[in-house]
């Protein structure tokens, strides 16, 4: 089931996530997911890599329990680096828009100090709300 988001009449427009989303259906919860493969390997060692395959990793447990990114109600991300986010947001956007195309559901965006992965830059939850 597609997600309709919601805006505030009056808001400013909200630039690369929805202030929320109303949806109907099968409730999926994505646990965190890190910027490594199916086979648990880091290809990648910067920011955006790592992005991308956590992205992909969780288009790719949507997609196995019969859903599709429009189906994706909210992404938590946890990011090791505050500076480093910053300083690419133009790259952030393409890279995301790679993965995930035009659906911008409801996000929140935590640093932390580390993630339990030495070696990971970034972790992502989903919540997606498929159809019945």
């Amino acid at each position: 089931m597609s997600t309709i988001t919601i805006h505030p009449e009056g808001w400013k427009p909200a630039k690369g996530y929805a202030n929320g989303i109303v949806a109907e259906g099968r409730i999926l919860f994505v646990g965190g997911q890190i910027g490594w493969t199916a086979d648990q390997v880091f290809e990648a060692h910067d920011f955006i890599g790592q992005m991308v395959q956590a992205l992909k990793n969780i288009r790719a447990v949507v997609e196995e329990a019969g859903g599709c990114v429009a189906d994706i109600a909210r992404l938590t991300w946890y990011v090791t680096d505050k500076t480093e986010y910053l300083a690419h947001q133009k790259e952030i956007g393409a890279a995301y828009r790679e993965v995930m195309g035009y659906h911008f559901p409801a996000m929140t965006m935590v640093v932390v100090s580390a993630l339990v992965e030495d070696d990971a830059k970034i972790e992502i939850e989903a919540t997606a709300v498929l159809s019945d």
